[in-house]
């Protein structure tokens, strides 16, 4: 898994009810930090950024993915759409153009 990168697109996994999509996120997150590799990076955009505010039951994980130094990063515009660049509770501001950096260098799995 360290060879890869999560490419977060959402904030809620799937498309049937927003709420067990919720729950299905945090699991997956729940689940992902406690491989024993973890990937190189996750990279949210669009509503994948709400992921990281406290709303977001699933930013708890990804915080524990970041303490454990996974990359964990957020679109610049979709942070400045959205309005919550003071709301991010997990990861830090990056740009498409670090995406695409990672991108040439790891193997990435969307998630959406």
């Amino acid at each position: 898994m360290n060879q890869k990168i999560i490419f977060l697109t959402t904030d809620s996994m799937g498309n049937g009810d927003t709420r067990l999509g919720e729950q299905l996120l945090e699991t997956y997150f729940t689940l992902l930090k406690q491989q024993e590799q973890l990937p190189a990076a996750v990279f949210c955009i669009n509503r994948g950024v709400l992921a990281l505010t406290g709303k977001s039951m699933a930013s708890l994980h990804l915080k524990e993915l970041a303490d454990r130094g996974v990359s964990v990063l957020a679109c610049a515009t979709c942070v400045n759409y959205y309005g919550v660049g003071d709301q991010l509770y997990a990861g830090e501001v990056s740009s498409m153009g670090h995406f695409i950096e990672l991108s040439a260098q790891y193997e990435v799995i969307t998630v959406s």
